[in-house]
């Protein structure tokens, strides 16, 4: 019975972990996504906030510069108090 409160304890820290993964491959993806879009001569903000799923696009940060685009978004809080953000970037390439 004494472990019941370290498996639950255990169990949220792993969705938590589980939560930042998805998050970083999410932020990965808007920017990649942001980043075709600034080549084809489109808005990349736009493009970038399509990428991500609908729960992650509010408080997004999508950051436009010469060489790339990066995406900032903040990591679905399981354990309360959790509050973190992950950021990823792809480059625009000119050829």
């Amino acid at each position: 019975m004494a472990l019941v409160p370290a498996l639950v304890v255990l169990t949220l820290a792993l969705w938590q972990a589980v939560m930042a993964g998805w998050a970083l491959v999410s932020a990965e993806s808007a920017a990649r996504a942001a980043a075709r879009a600034a080549l084809a001569g489109a808005a990349p903000r736009p493009a970038a906030l399509a990428a991500l799923p609908g729960g992650m696009r509010d408080g997004a940060d999508v950051r436009i510069k010469a060489a790339g685009v990066t995406v900032r978004v903040r990591i679905p809080a399981v354990l309360p108090g959790f509050t973190m953000d992950v950021s990823a970037s792809a480059a625009v390439v000119r050829q």
